[in-house]
């Protein structure tokens, strides 16, 4: 099952406010993207005009050349961040329910629940109720009800919010494991690391317009040269901040990440590092996300 979501020339007025302007970016079927962008950038309207929640000022969503309208959505499949599901009711029953609203009949839909709930390890609770289960059950919960239908796309606002590692890991790898069956998965996080890790394209906006897109490798791999620092004793990296041409992007740990402006030769850069401590790490590197973020929306 493959297919492809385009969003061409969105715009979207609050008021005052211009929540989009001419965004246009695809989600291609069998590719995880990423949907980045400060907060108010504009990522939840996009998700909900996807689904009609939202009205358009201007602009198209179409699915396989097509208009997106009612009877596609039906396909889709829609984690929102704020929590979409009824508190005091089972969580088998939830589950079912949805299900049975993107119309499968009551057997499939039991049957889908059960498997879901499965797959996402929360099966010995069907019985309780919503309210009582942790934020990061409620959020397997959540996506179990945006699968039980076997979408096409997947559309998911901060489907990592507040989980701990094993619940990001079990997250993330049904959302890669979506795309490798064919479908489209969108989803916006703050998590830019996790991010790195699960996708292959992403898409940045600020504003309500598109400032960068690409595949991660082409968005890690671009810009100027980048260089790991670790040196013995030193934790905030001061030591780079007067050397000429030469920009500290990143302190972490101890570990310092330096953008070199071309012609910088780096051996003086180690020259430096040097004169403070020992050096224990010393590399090339590739842009992390969290740096083609920065710039991105500086």
């Amino acid at each position: 099952m493959t297919g492809g979501l385009v969003l061409s020339g969105l715009r979207r007025r609050f008021g005052d406010l211009v929540a989009l302007r001419d965004l246009t970016f695809d989600v291609a079927g069998g590719v995880v993207t990423g949907f980045l962008g400060p907060n108010g950038a504009g990522k939840t309207t996009t998700m909900r005009a996807i689904f009609g929640l939202t009205d358009l000022d201007g602009g198209t969503i179409t699915w396989d050349g097509r208009p997106v309208d009612e009877s596609m959505r039906r396909r889709f499949g829609y984690m929102p961040e704020e929590r979409g599901l009824y508190p005091t009711m089972r969580v088998g029953d939830q589950v079912e329910y949805l299900g049975r609203l993107h119309g499968l009949s009551a057997l499939d839909a039991r049957r889908s629940a059960q498997r879901w709930l499965e797959r996402l390890g929360i099966a010995d609770r069907v019985a309780d109720r919503v309210e009582d289960l942790s934020h990061g059950n409620q959020q397997r919960v959540q996506l179990a009800s945006a699968l039980v239908h076997e979408p096409e796309l997947l559309v998911l606002d901060e489907p990592l919010a507040g989980l701990d590692p094993t619940g990001i890991d079990d997250i993330g790898a049904v959302l890669v494991e979506q795309a490798r069956h064919g479908r489209g998965v969108l989803f916006s996080s703050h998590q830019l690391d996790q991010v790195e890790d699960l996708c292959e394209q992403v898409v940045i906006i600020d504003h309500g317009q598109l400032v960068v897109r690409g595949t991660v490798d082409e968005l890690a791999s671009a810009g100027p040269p980048r260089l790991r620092v670790r040196v013995e004793g030193d934790r905030d990296g001061s030591w780079a901040e007067s050397l000429s041409g030469v920009t500290v992007s990143e302190v972490r740990g101890g570990e310092v990440r330096l953008v070199l402006d071309p012609g910088v030769d780096s051996s003086a850069v180690l020259a430096a590092a040097a004169h403070v401590g020992r050096v224990t790490e010393f590399s090339l590197q590739r842009r992390r996300m969290s740096e083609v973020f920065r710039e991105a929306v500086r």
